[in-house]
């Protein structure tokens, strides 16, 4: 069994790969938003990122996860028979917004992004041809302090930079991840600062629970 070189992975690797998967996961209704080719031992493992407006279910990346092992198996002498592992994933919440579509799908969201050098911090309102509009709110850098809305704002896609999404325990009713909310206990109801959204600081615990990425089970091959 052929040891694991670079061809096999790496950017090589990658853009073969893409040039396969772009095609099948376009035509299943999904958007290939990462790949990634790696060695691992004697083995390669094959990360894919897929994602869609309405969101990736476990059912989904299963069904995408038989549509692309089922490429690497029609391929199998272009990969050397090495054997591999095939990781099917939706984004995580941490990734970062720099496509129209990334904006789009996180509307309602709260999220940080520099604009001429200046961070703001703001819900998406809209996402259009133009660029993004954000209600824009300043203060509660701190659990507890309260934030202020000063407005909304029209940033155009030239001056918008990478946008990063903020982790909150009560999210706008209706949004694509909103069962991900955290209800706090009874008793914390008269708390009149539990209702305000906590910094990622505050919720590091919080995201590893309750992360918003369908994780596919490994489909692994042993070589032929």
């Amino acid at each position: 069994m052929p040891t694991p070189q670079s061809p096999r992975s790496g950017p090589v690797a990658t853009d073969r790969l893409t040039g396969w998967f772009a095609p099948v996961v376009a035509e299943a209704g999904y958007d290939l938003e990462d790949l990634d080719v790696r060695a691992a031992g004697n083995r390669f493992v094959v990360r894919v990122v897929v994602d869609r407006d309405s969101g990736v279910s476990l059912d989904d990346v299963a069904e995408v996860s038989r549509a692309l092992s089922d490429v690497l198996d029609a391929e199998d002498d272009d990969l050397g028979r090495s054997p591999y592992v095939l990781e099917v994933t939706s984004p995580g919440v941490d990734r970062p917004l720099t496509l129209p579509r990334h904006w789009r799908r996180n509307e309602g969201r709260l999220v940080t992004t520099t604009v001429g050098g200046q961070e703001l911090l703001g819900r998406v309102v809209s996402v259009d041809d133009d660029g993004v509009t954000l209600a824009v709110e300043k203060g509660g850098a701190k659990k507890g302090q309260v934030r202020k809305a000063v407005g909304d704002r029209t940033v155009s896609w030239a001056e918008l930079g990478e946008g990063r999404v903020q982790v909150e325990f009560n999210r706008p009713a209706g949004h694509r991840d909103a069962h991900l909310v955290h209800e706090g206990p009874d008793d914390d109801a008269g708390d009149d600062t539990d209702d305000e959204p906590l910094t990622a600081d505050d919720v590091d615990d919080e995201l590893d629970e309750h992360d918003g990425s369908a994780d596919a089970a490994a489909q692994d091959r042993g070589e032929q």
